[in-house]
């Protein structure tokens, strides 16, 4: 992709998402509705626009290829928000030294100690990587008030399950550890993540548990969390292509498992089927999206968090599809829901 392509892209994308909504209504034609829900008209437009320009399913592209193609995609939507500061260091995975990024806001320059939180990105478990997720961080870091720390664990196929997940316990284990180093209260923790990513600060947090480490809060948005029963949500929107799609899901699984070893039932890679639960699990915020396959799993894991005794805070954006925290820098209603989870997400750890 040129440059001048890409420029032309963002501010076509930046103009029909910005317009108002009753003029996004107007150009969208016929609402989309699906199980009662309406799709927001931004999205509509996007996804019309997405239709035009051709652009292709990353699970259709060789894996280098996608990996690009979803960095060129969350640039393009997250551009580069405003942030005091970051440096780039790295911690400990589960073998050896991973990359990870340190996002510093205005409102902790200067702060002996800061709440914290390690932030584990989505792509599948295959394509995400500390650049794709760079303009929520930096979101979710000033509006929050907070630090993150995003990790920048082993992906998928390269290393498969449980691969991710031990890199992400280990990192977690060292931001505990090395607290003083990054400027962390370690009463103040938490982790959070995006789809994989919400899986991953799922079975994060439960290791904590486990291990009696610190952590106040677990923000899990739109979380995968069953690889053994397909739910109605993902019957609904899996097929209908409206960002994360069967074509999708199907290579993710694909990646995800050792063909020699697969183990559906694991609960840290599937947390609905987990059945023995730790004390003191961290409070949950748990963010699921209308138009998302991941809908039902996430919400039910929500509500089995709640009946173990977790103190659980569900929203789901019922006009919003898969990804919508990408959108920092284009639209309206997309923005403005990535503003209010990180202001919950502040307001609980700065408590």
């Amino acid at each position: 992709m040129t440059h001048l392509r890409f420029t032309l892209e963002r501010l076509l994308l930046r103009l029909l998402m910005g317009l108002p909504p009753q003029v996004q209504r107007v150009l969208r034609g016929r609402p989309r509705r699906l199980d009662g829900l309406e799709l927001a008209p931004e999205l509509q437009l996007m996804l019309a626009a997405q239709r035009l320009g051709r652009i292709p399913d990353f699970s259709t592209l060789p894996l280098a290829d996608a990996r690009m193609a979803y960095r060129r995609l969350t640039r393009m939507i997250g551009g580069r928000p405003p942030l005091a500061a970051y440096r780039d260091l790295q911690v400990d995975g589960a073998t050896g030294p991973v990359d990870a990024r340190l996002y510093v806001p205005t409102s902790c320059i200067g702060a002996a100690s800061s709440p914290t939180l390690l932030f584990l990105h989505g792509g599948g478990w295959m394509y995400g990587d500390l650049e794709t997720h760079d303009p929520f961080c930096r979101v979710l870091a000033e509006t929050a008030g907070i630090q993150v720390l995003a990790v920048d664990y082993r992906r998928t196929p390269e290393h498969r399950f449980p691969s991710a997940s031990d890199d992400c316990k280990a990192a977690y284990r060292w931001l505990v550890e090395h607290a003083e180093e990054v400027g962390a209260d370690v009463d103040r923790l938490g982790v959070g993540g995006d789809s994989a990513g919400g899986a991953l600060s799922a079975s994060t947090a439960i290791f904590a548990a486990e291990a009696g480490l610190p952590m106040r809060l677990q923000l899990l948005i739109y979380p995968g969390a069953d690889w053994v029963e397909e739910s109605e949500s993902r019957r609904l929107f899996g097929p209908e292509g409206l960002v994360l799609t069967q074509a999708f899901l199907d290579g993710a699984r694909e990646n995800f498992f050792d063909p020699d070893a697969v183990d559906e039932h694991h609960p840290d890679a599937s947390a609905l089927r987990r059945t023995d639960f730790p004390e003191r699990i961290a409070a949950a915020h748990v963010v699921t999206a209308g138009f998302d396959p991941l809908r039902d799993e996430g919400e039910a894991y929500a509500a089995l968090l709640e009946k173990q005794g977790v103190e659980v805070d569900l929203t789901r954006y019922a006009s919003m599809v898969h990804g919508f925290i990408h959108f920092t820098d284009v639209g309206r209603e997309c923005p403005a829901y990535v503003r209010e989870i990180s202001e919950r997400a502040g307001a609980a750890l700065r408590a």
